[in-house]
């Protein structure tokens, strides 16, 4: 069975499993952009999907982008 996410289970998901900070306060679907801060103070944008699953739990200056291909 799929797992339902919620805002407070991601919110506890990010406190558990990263040094960043959720901002967003609504959660609506997979493909939504999550606001965070990240322990540098920078703020950024990642769908919780590539921030669970991929992840990308720092801001790009901490964790620049893989380059591609």
């Amino acid at each position: 069975m799929n797992k339902r996410w919620t805002i407070e289970k991601i919110k506890e998901f990010v406190e558990k499993n990263s040094d960043s900070t959720l901002l967003t306060t609504e959660y609506h679907g997979f493909s939504q952009k999550l606001l965070f801060k990240c322990a540098c103070g920078t703020n950024f944008e990642k769908t919780f999907k590539k921030f669970k699953e991929n992840n990308q739990r720092k801001c790009d200056v901490c964790q620049p982008p893989k380059a591609s291909r």
